[in-house]
């Protein structure tokens, strides 16, 4: 396990209901900067119902959500993504009549620093931050290995490249944090493992991750702590190796091994 940074997210005892039914029961987690954080659990288990906690979607019953040191729950969506905090979705959520490029602007405007004036008359400030942005999209695009792509449309992409474009487009907002959800999802084995390699060159460029993911061949291979949740709560935490050989977790997946009666 690598030597802990500056703790960066820090949850504790969240809690939502829906109609009475506990979706998610005082889960307590945290993230320390350059880590990669994996959420397990079953479906239904409460893991998108935590992202959508963190990211402003639904607003929590009870608990805390400290993000950089400072308190975030209940927050806006855009506020926690000025904040630092982007993510992506299980489903792919790319604007489909927007070029490549035109999506990754899009994550970058929440942090636009010139007025409806300027946008307006396109000021010499306008053109001046345009081309900023853009030369820094082309600039993200060409990290991530589309580069060659920037005139084309999202769904003219490979579904690996379209993964990856939501992903610049989460890193075009200045995140300090990306939050994945589920983005092995409809991957072929190969695609999960360029995609696994892809989640560790992101860390190696200083960002942090905090991932669900199904696949457990990505999450034990790329994952420094995992947490795992069912029926709401965290049941176990640790390393990859110990969360793979805990019998809480196998139960939780698997459910209560059968007794021998004999």
């Amino acid at each position: 396990m690598k030597t802990k940074n500056k703790l960066l997210l820090e949850v504790q005892n969240l809690s939502i209901s829906f109609g009475g039914l506990k979706a998610v029961d005082e889960v307590t987690f945290k993230v320390h900067e350059g880590e990669i954080v994996s959420i397990i659990g079953p479906n239904g288990a409460g893991k998108t119902t935590i992202f959508n906690l963190l990211t402003g979607i639904y607003k929590s019953d009870s608990g805390k959500v400290v993000f950089d040191g400072e308190e975030i729950q209940n927050r806006t969506p855009q506020e926690i993504v000025k904040a630092g905090i982007a993510r992506t979705f299980q489903n792919i959520r790319l604007f489909k009549e927007m070029r490549v490029i035109e999506n990754v602007l899009t994550g970058m405007h929440i942090n636009t620093d010139y007025n409806f004036v300027d946008l307006l008359f396109r000021t010499k400030k306008f053109r001046t931050i345009e081309k900023e942005k853009t030369l820094k999209a082309i600039e993200i695009l060409d990290s991530i290995g589309l580069a060659d792509k920037i005139s084309d449309y999202p769904s003219n992409l490979p579904y690996g490249d379209q993964r990856r474009l939501e992903i610049a487009r989460a890193i075009a907002t200045d995140a300090k944090i990306i939050i994945l959800d589920e983005p092995a999802a409809g991957m072929n084995p190969q695609e999960s493992e360029e995609l696994l390699q892809f989640i560790k060159t992101l860390v190696q460029k200083g960002y942090t991750i905090l991932l669900i993911e199904h696949d457990m061949s990505v999450v034990m291979n790329v994952s420094d702590r995992i947490y795992v949740i069912d029926h709401g709560r965290k049941v176990a935490e640790g390393l990859p190796e110990e969360i793979a050989n805990n019998k809480l977790v196998i139960e939780a997946y698997l459910g209560k091994e059968v007794e021998d009666c004999a």
